[in-house]
């Protein structure tokens, strides 16, 4: 699992099935350094974030669409 790094400088963005009802959201910080996606719980931005490997994440996505 990858460590804990600054995602101070991330730039969010939310996922695209996200409401204003404060549902189960995702926020993902795509182009950050380092070879790794953040993810976060957008209801709680100040949070952690779980830092993914990019190979890893893209190939997430993939199987979503599949």
């Amino acid at each position: 699992m990858p460590t804990t790094r600054d995602v101070s400088a991330a730039v969010w963005r939310k996922s695209s099935y996200s409401n204003n009802d404060g549902g189960n959201c995702v926020e993902v910080a795509d182009n950050f350094p380092g070879g790794v996606v953040p993810v976060r719980d957008s209801k709680n931005p100040d949070g952690p974030a779980i830092p993914f490997p990019t190979k890893s994440w893209v190939a997430f996505i993939a199987s979503l669409k599949a």
